[in-house]
């Protein structure tokens, strides 16, 4: 077990004193990056980059050598990989993002869909991990992630990104018991999915709901909800003597954080319409908070990103359980100097928040 060098974004998550608030962002190894633009033209497209351990591996640690000032690396994948090793056949349409050759619609196409067995279904993704765990030989953490079985499932019955997830509505109201089938299976699949991760070298892992908010509040708490308490009650708490924080992130969710809290979950993450301040007095000592800076704000200039940056840490306060990030994922048309702006300012002016 290589030991960590440095382990603050852990000790934040678990509530534990830091020096300064730890940083790390959405969709840190992307677009935005011209070392990524690069890699990806050589591998070919997505999938390929992504379903190659070294260089998934490779991208992983790009924005960690561009910004030293990074306290987390995030396995560089897709969400969409399980509906993929199910079968369902992913690929992305230029400019319409990810599409799938097969959808499920009825309750005969969901009995037919597998239950993963990851180490054999998506064997790439836990040799990725476990070559960027190898490869960062102890420089930061690294994070293990999944979607959300909501968001999974609604990808799966729309046939890829929606508006108004007409179609997987419509099952949720007219045929709820059809949809916990597929929730159910998605659950026992992504379970494994983020076990094997830990097991491989992942030291925290996340899940991205990325479409829990356009739900109703009835309709989150039994669809969207509960499958990832199932899924966070089924995980590995401990793994190479360290607890193994689990993040759960709602795009949209920030009038559920009290349910949330309840989720056994040990960090929230918040989007940008929620203030980090009342999240933190809604919470109480419960659960860590996540974010939650506008993706927008990197396109303004450096000193307006400092002043967001300081506004926020105002917000949050004085003490540990903050983990510095984006409210949604960094977006490609994004200046690479603006987010190391952030990154500084990050570090720069949270130190007076950790003293004594």
């Amino acid at each position: 077990m290589t030991e960590l060098k440095n382990d603050r974004f852990l000790r934040a998550l678990l509530k534990q004193p830091v020096d300064v608030t730890p940083v790390w962002m959405m969709r840190q190894a992307g677009r935005y990056l011209p070392e990524y633009r690069a890699t990806r033209a050589e591998a070919g497209d997505f999938m390929s980059l992504c379903m190659n351990p070294e260089r998934a591996c490779e991208v992983t640690l790009q924005p960690l050598d561009r910004y030293p000032q990074l306290d987390a690396a995030i396995l560089f994948s897709d969400i969409l990989t399980i509906p993929d090793a199910m079968g369902l056949g992913l690929y992305f349409e230029t400019g319409e993002g990810p599409r799938f050759k097969k959808t499920v619609r009825t309750a005969a196409d969901i009995e037919a869909l597998p239950v993963l067995d990851t180490r054999k279904d998506l064997t790439y993704v836990v040799d990725a991990v476990a070559t960027i765990r190898r490869e960062l030989n102890g420089r930061v953490p690294l994070i293990g992630f999944t979607g959300s079985p909501w968001t999974l499932a609604t990808y799966m019955v729309e046939g890829g990104s929606s508006k108004d997830y007409r179609r997987t509505k419509a099952m949720l109201y007219d045929q709820p018991e059809v949809l916990h089938v597929l929730l159910d299976k998605l659950v026992l699949s992504i379970t494994d999915y983020l076990n094997q991760q830990i097991l491989a070298g992942a030291q925290a892992v996340q899940i991205f709901d990325s479409w829990g908010g356009a739900l109703s509040h009835n309709a989150y708490q039994e669809f969207s909800l509960k499958p990832m308490q199932r899924i966070i009650d089924g995980l590995i708490k401990e793994h190479d003597g360290r607890q193994v924080p689990v993040i759960l992130f709602t795009k949209g969710g920030g009038q559920w954080l009290e349910s949330m809290a309840d989720s056994g979950a040990t960090a929230l993450g918040l989007d940008w319409t929620t203030d980090i301040g009342s999240a933190r007095a809604r919470v109480g000592n419960k659960v860590a908070l996540q974010g939650n800076m506008d993706p927008a704000v990197l396109y303004a200039q450096p000193q307006r990103i400092r002043a967001e940056v300081a506004t926020i840490l105002k917000s949050y306060g004085p003490g540990s359980g903050h983990v510095f990030n984006l409210g949604h994922g960094v977006t490609p048309e994004v200046d690479p100097a603006h987010a190391g702006a952030f990154f500084e300012a990050v570090h720069e002016l949270s130190g007076q928040y950790h003293q004594g």
